[in-house]
């Protein structure tokens, strides 16, 4: 029976084609604008360590201005300064801990036909790739004395390793940055997480780092951050001058990562969070009360607005346009269904019961939606598609389209068609058969 009333529908959407490719357009449109919408949001709103929610944790400590608190959301510096960052890291409580930041170099080889150019760099301890699951292809991370004293070593990407060594073990190779040498030990496999979590003070939507070295480099190159660096009053002015003044500043420019396997260490690290900030305040730092925060990677994203406010209310424009867009389809089949009353009349006079009638229709405007459904998800990928222009490469990770929303977008557009169709069906259920009959 089902198969029939589907051959009936298509043969209505046959006899009336221009009023059906309005109604397809109109469920359509309204899929297109959602979904294109929706799918942002969806990507954006993604938790890459979702699998170790509950062990990571981004740590801030609260040494800032005593006369006004920070500006974000916990009202706590997003990143720590240079001398509390190696404070902690003395710690042997986290079973591994990661400072970072973002850095840049200038990348070439010896003798080589490749031209010099800038890459991003990442600047960070040798537990960076454990804590955060990276996986190499070749060699592996630096020896621990690195993250403190110069060893000038490189991890790169699978992409600039593809590059530079054209696919092969470079494991051993020389590179020069910043035209100092430094050898290749790891080389890692394709990592992208998407939204950045490790690293959303400089964009959360940008590409991973191509090469990455080790923290103990600071003195020797006299790296500064390329990302965000904040201060408050005179904070800028540290003991001593020129650089080493600049890492004994009171200026915040690191990101700090723990990973803690259950609360026993979770507790002991936060007892050692305060006692280390109450000694910072006996010798005068730390002004402000004593306050610290460690947030699971969920929280961090929330914490941080990776998904704003703005794109939820965009969310919420998109699904009431969708909305008007299924009044105009109910207004619509409403005219097309009770142009065909003669017919459900006479139908009801052969024995059809209102069910039957409600069903066919039902399924009528279903076949609307799935086909709306359809060209609505090509407007979609088309309407991604232009986000991804306009966005010049910055939302490359979040502007795409899976299977999953491909099924979101099939199951909208199914469940506006019903909606659209609820009440034009229910009229022609109801059909009074003697009236037509009369007619006949």
């Amino acid at each position: 029976m089902i198969g029939y009333y589907i051959s009936l529908a298509l043969r209505s959407l046959r006899s009336t084609p221009i009023l059906s490719a309005l109604m397809v357009a109109a469920i359509a449109v309204g899929v297109g604008a959602s979904m294109t919408v929706l799918t942002l949001n969806y990507t954006m709103s993604k938790n890459a360590l979702k699998h170790k929610d509950d062990v990571l944790f981004a740590v801030q400590l609260d040494g800032w201005d005593v006369n006004e608190a920070a500006n974000t959301t916990n009202e706590i510096p997003w990143q720590l300064t240079y001398r509390d960052t190696q404070a902690l890291l003395r710690s042997d409580i986290p079973t591994h801990q990661v400072a970072m930041h973002r850095y840049g170099f200038t990348v070439e080889l010896e003798d080589s036909a490749i031209r010099p150019y800038t890459a991003d760099i990442r600047v960070t301890t040798r537990d960076f790739f454990a804590l955060f699951d990276v996986p190499f292809i070749y060699g592996g991370t630096w020896e621990q004395a690195a993250d403190n004293s110069p060893s000038q070593v490189v991890i790169i990407s699978k992409a600039t390793n593809e590059k530079l060594f054209s696919g092969k073990n470079s494991v051993g190779e020389t590179v020069i940055l910043n035209s100092q040498p430094f050898t290749v030990i790891g080389v890692i496999d394709t990592w992208e997480p998407s939204p950045k979590v490790y690293d959303v003070n400089n964009s959360s939507f940008a590409k991973v780092e191509s090469l990455f070295v080790p923290f103990g480099l600071h003195r020797k190159l006299e790296i500064y951050s390329w990302g965000n660096t904040n201060g408050w009053g005179n904070s800028g002015e540290g003991e001593g001058e020129g650089y080493e003044g600049f890492l004994q500043s009171e200026s915040v420019w690191i990101q700090f990562w723990v990973e803690l396997r259950d609360s026993e260490q979770k507790a002991e690290y936060e007892n050692f969070l305060t006692a280390y900030i109450q000694g910072q305040k006996d010798q005068g730092r730390f002004e402000r009360p004593l306050k610290f925060a460690l947030s699971k990677p969920s929280e961090w994203l929330v914490l941080n607005e990776v998904l704003s406010d703005d794109n939820r209310i965009l969310g919420w424009v998109s699904l009431a346009f969708l909305l008007v867009c299924v009044i105009n389809a109910v207004a619509l089949l409403l005219a097309k269904f009770l142009r065909k009353a003669p017919e459900a009349g006479v139908r009801r006079a052969l024995g059809a019961s209102r069910n039957a009638i409600f069903t066919q229709h039902l399924i009528e405007s279903s076949t609307i939606g799935i086909l709306g459904g359809i060209v609505g998800i090509l407007l979609a990928f088309m309407g991604i598609s232009g986000i991804r222009y306009l966005a010049m490469g910055q939302l490359d990770t979040v502007a795409k389209m899976d299977w999953i929303m491909v099924i979101a977008a099939i199951g909208l557009a199914l469940i506006a068609s019903l909606l659209a169709g609820l009440y034009p069906a229910w009229r022609i259920s109801r059909t009074n058969p003697s009236i037509y009959l009369k007619t006949q």
